[in-house]
């Protein structure tokens, strides 16, 4: 398996994304959407999610497919970027339709970056604002690192952000993800600028700089966020999104983010915290026949592969801005 021409989640055909970033804020939208209502599913790990609509994404529920996903900053002020996401979605005459109304289905998921060191006394949310620009900003290239939802995000010893990979199966479908990577815990092994995803880069997507070479001790360095008096800092989650174009209903959708999981355990030490949201959305355009279990198997093992690397090409491509309180990976000491 290679990645796909972009190595981003918009290379499973017809799927675009979209951000929208506030410097001053250090917070930001990003929105992944597509010309026809796709299916979706969630599976939350973390102990401190904060979600819009993730209910619904329930199999058994009425509504089987949505028309726009949200990864927003901002904790709960964040879950209003939905809001201007539908309006302007409405306004193109898209979403569920009841008698002569329509209404947009776009469950969202928020990240904990209002300690972040950006100006937070809004006298109105810029949330639905945010989401409204990244909806119109979608297409098939957009910018990673510090963008998006990944704008203000951070981890235990870099600054997180916005992340996205694919690989194309042998069989001719696609898996990709994208992911804002606000953790809790690390993405790079203690005292080096390794990732702990390194096993699974392709080429040097995220700096070619290979594995550690020797077994690491767990706990051979703090892992996580510091805070005051010790306690850890609330302010976190990974949320992410894989999908593909190969024909999942919501269970089979579950079952892709539940497999991708595993890519947020490879990539980041700890995952899954009482102190993280973390969630996966899995999603499938339905363009391709699934050929049976085994490629669902494949394309599980694809989902976890594809979060893995782009929970490292986020913090790789994070940059650096005025105001941080954290480093960024392309300043760390060799």
């Amino acid at each position: 398996m290679s990645p796909g021409p972009r190595n981003l989640i918009t290379d499973v055909p017809g799927l675009v994304v979209g951000n929208a970033s506030d410097a001053g804020l250090k917070s930001g939208v990003t929105v992944l959407t597509a010309e026809a209502p796709f299916t979706a599913a969630v599976d939350i790990r973390g102990g401190a999610p904060g979600t819009r609509e993730s209910a619904l994404l329930e199999p058994g529920r009425l509504v089987e497919t949505v028309d726009a996903l949200v990864l927003s900053g901002g904790s709960a002020f964040g879950l209003d970027a939905a809001s201007g996401v539908m309006e302007e979605l409405r306004a193109r005459g898209r979403g569920f339709a009841v008698g002569d109304t329509r209404v947009p289905i776009v469950p969202a998921a928020i990240l904990f970056d209002l300690l972040n060191g950006g100006a937070k006394d809004w006298a109105e949310n810029p949330y639905p604002a945010l989401g409204r620009a990244a909806l119109r900003a979608a297409g098939e290239d957009f910018a990673l690192g510090t963008a998006g939802a990944g704008t203000g995000a951070t981890t235990a010893t870099v600054k997180g952000g916005l992340g996205s990979a694919s690989l194309a199966l042998p069989g001719g479908a696609t898996v990709g993800a994208l992911v804002a990577v606000n953790a809790m815990g690390g993405v790079l092994v203690p005292g080096t600028r390794k990732f702990w995803a390194a096993p699974f880069e392709i080429g040097d997507e995220f700096g070619g700089l290979g594995a550690h070479p020797d077994p690491v001790p767990p706990f051979t360095a703090r892992p996580m966020k510091p805070g005051p008096e010790e306690e850890p800092a609330r302010a976190n989650t990974t949320i992410a999104i894989v999908a593909t174009d190969a024909g999942l209903d919501k269970a089979g959708a579950f079952r892709l983010a539940v497999a991708a999981h595993d890519g947020l355990a490879r990539a980041i030490v700890p995952a899954h915290t009482p102190f993280d949201g973390d969630l996966v959305f899995g999603v499938s355009t339905g363009a391709r026949p699934v050929e049976g279990p085994l490629e669902q198997m494949r394309l599980c093992h694809a989902a976890a592969v594809c979060l893995a690397r782009a929970v490292a090409r986020a913090v790789h491509a994070a940059a650096p801005e005025r105001g941080d309180r954290m480093p960024c990976w392309s300043r760390l000491p060799d």
